[in-house]
């Protein structure tokens, strides 16, 4: 069965076919000189030269996310470039906790890349740069903090006491610089809805700089809707509190279900409002806006290579220039790679052909970036999750879950799901269709790098089919975890996902409910949904016999596993959550926040920070959703905030 559908110009030759899918479990939809503004004075760049070198700069920092592929990681441990610190000598390195004013920065990203020379916002083409000099410029009055993570607090070595700062909220709305920051809107392309899109870039988010803490690790603060750039097209360069929320608050879901994420340290309002068109209905009201500060080690993309590829050859010096830039950051141990029989690998007719990942450190990389994002979409697989955006430009070259616009979460198990209004005629980014979407952006993503001439065609084709091998292994193996299985039943699986689709059976409290099953062949048939019943509403007897059949099967399989019930109950609770961010969670902390009671937003947050386990007193947040919200707006939105 091939789940990928490439555009009707092939790029490449061979896309290999990911199967031993139930066939429910997918639908059958197919799946490319400028004046200076106040606020670059107010943020004192230097706008005829680039930041000094710093001591440490140019050290590889460490991976974070994903999986690295076969044995590429490096033995050696990188150094630590913030460990000479005032701070982080005088604790060994521990504990650090900083003040704003105190952060090690770092501006890599524009001191080692060609960026715009014009800084201003006016829309345009932005050509041969990576990024242009742009400054917050959101109006601003009265901002106030509505949510913050202390656990990203905790990555950026920052004291959680300066959240109580009163000047926190405009400095994290952008109406003050942050000291020390050298603000830029990065340069990117993307295919949207399958369609080339050309340049996008960072139209309404602005990169404050990069930090190194205590533990030599790379952060780079965003701030999102902080006011127009060079990319914003027709928009505005703002965000509504509606959006941010959603943003804040499923960042940190994300990283509390274990899944590779972008994240999110605060929250402001900015005290205006904003003009938005949510339902693309010709009846825009103004809602309140807000910004929010996103948190990642990169937020470079699949379209940040696409755009200068897309260029010809003028620009194609550029695509290395930013792959050997990514490659040396973030990806150090591929540089540290020696010749391996473990790294070559036979491919094409009758193994003719060899790919060798330690000759080519391109190609290395194209597999690890594949491996990353094959095993970041079995995990949303896993969870029930839908991106509802998966355009080039929304992909992370680190494996990270990255903007989110119209999410959701599973409720009834509905594989054809799609939160976006605007995916509605195709359905092309809907639940099932996540895997094949990663496989065909991943074709895209190689086609940019064979473009550049740095991998061939048989390397492409072996990160394509390295991301095949990969989802299916991460999936069947999670999958595997969730039912507390000893080892994978195609069969079983494929069953029960079939019997859920038809019964639009809630996705998240059946699992949790599964591990209340006995391993116990002597069960009376009339009681073997009983642990079950709180999933299995309003069936019929024709229905009931199917789920009954289903059951005992998987009691046969459990008993022949010999785990105890005790065990496999506790090892299931920690791969299937009881709270996940259901969509209308986010609407009623929205409709409060809208009213000035930030409370639900950070009881929310709290509570995503630990989904497996047994809240007390939180049970009614693991209801099945009430009728309100399915309704447009909540259920499923648009790409509009």
């Amino acid at each position: 069965m091939l789940l990928c559908h490439l555009a009707s110009r092939p790029l490449v030759r061979h896309v290999p076919p990911l199967a031993a899918f139930p066939k429910t479990y997918f639908s059958s939809s197919s799946v490319f000189s400028s004046p200076i503004s106040r606020s670059a004075l107010r943020w004192g760049w230097h706008l005829n030269r680039r930041p000094s070198e710093r001591r440490g700069s140019r050290r590889p920092d460490r991976q974070i996310g994903g999986s690295r592929s076969h044995s590429m990681e490096s033995k050696t441990e990188a150094r630590d470039p913030a460990a000479e610190s005032p701070a982080a000598l005088a604790d060994g390195g521990k504990g650090v906790r900083l003040k704003l004013e105190e952060f090690s920065w770092d501006h890599s990203f524009v001191r080692e890349l060609p960026g715009d020379p014009r800084s201003d916002t006016i829309p345009r083409q932005v050509l041969h740069a990576c990024y242009s000099k742009v400054f917050p410029s959101a109006e601003v009055e009265s901002p106030e903090l509505v949510a913050w993570s202390e656990s990203v607090a905790e990555l950026l070595d920052l004291d959680p006491k300066e959240f109580e700062r009163p000047d926190f909220p405009l400095i994290f709305s952008g109406a003050l610089p942050l000291k020390g920051g050298l603000p830029y809107a990065q340069c990117y392309g993307g295919h949207q809805f399958g369609v080339w899109a050309g340049q996008l870039g960072d139209g309404r988010a602005i990169t404050l700089g990069e930090l190194l803490n205590s533990r030599g690790e790379r952060w780079e603060l965003q701030l999102k809707g902080a006011g127009k750039t060079p990319y914003s097209r027709f928009a505005d360069g703002l965000a509504v509190l509606r959006s941010s929320i959603r943003e804040f608050l499923c960042s940190e879901a994300m990283i509390g279900l274990g899944i590779p994420t972008t994240r999110a340290l605060s929250l402001v309002t900015t005290g205006k409002f904003v003009s938005r068109d949510m339902f693309y209905d010709g009846n825009p009201k103004d809602e309140p806006g807000a910004v929010v500060c996103r948190v990642a080690q990169s937020f470079l993309r699949f379209g940040s290579y696409q755009i200068h590829a897309s260029r010809g050859k003028e620009d194609l010096d550029l695509v290395r220039t930013l792959a050997d830039y990514t490659i040396r950051h973030h990806f150090p141990h591929i540089e540290k790679m020696s010749k391996s029989d473990d790294l070559s690998f036979e491919v094409g007719v009758e193994g003719s052909l060899i790919v060798d990942l330690t000759s080519n450190k391109y190609a290395a990389w194209s597999v690890e970036v594949a491996e990353r994002t094959a095993s970041l979409i079995a995990s949303w697989q896993g969870v029930g999750f839908t991106h509802g955006v998966l355009n080039t430009d929304n992909m992370s070259v680190l494996g990270l879950t990255i903007d989110y616009g119209p999410f959701g979460f599973l409720d009834a198990f509905d594989p054809s799901y799609t939160p976006n209004t605007t995916d509605l005629p195709g359905r092309r980014y809907c639940f099932a269709n996540q895997p094949d979407i990663g496989l065909w952006n991943i074709a895209q993503f190689t086609a940019t790098l064979s473009a550049a001439q740095l991998i061939n065609k048989e390397e492409a084709n072996y990160a394509m089919e390295r991301y095949g091998d990969k989802f299916m292994d991460e999936y069947q193996s999670i999958m595997t975890r969730k039912l507390g299985l000893s080892k994978y039943n195609k069969q079983l699986i494929s069953t029960l996902l079939n019997n859920m689709a038809v019964d639009k059976v809630d996705y998240t409290n059946f699992f949790r409910l599964l591990s209340n099953i006995k391993a116990d062949t002597g069960t009376p048939k009339n009681e073997l949904l009983v642990p079950l019943k709180a999933a299995l509403l309003d069936i019929g007897q024709e229905r009931k016999e199917a789920w009954t059949t289903w059951v005992q099967t998987y009691i046969e399989e459990l008993v022949a596993s010999g785990t105890s019930d005790d065990e496999r109950k506790a090892a299931m609770n920690s791969v299937n959550p009881k709270y996940i961010l259901r969509n209308y969670l986010c609407q009623s902390a929205i409709d409060a926040a809208e009213q000035g009671d930030y409370g639900e937003v950070r009881r929310l947050l709290k509570l995503m920070e630990h989904p497996y386990d047994d809240q007390p007193g939180m049970e009614k947040y693991a209801r099945l959703p009430p009728a309100w919200a399915y309704r447009p707006g909540v259920c499923m939105l648009s790409c509009s905030s």
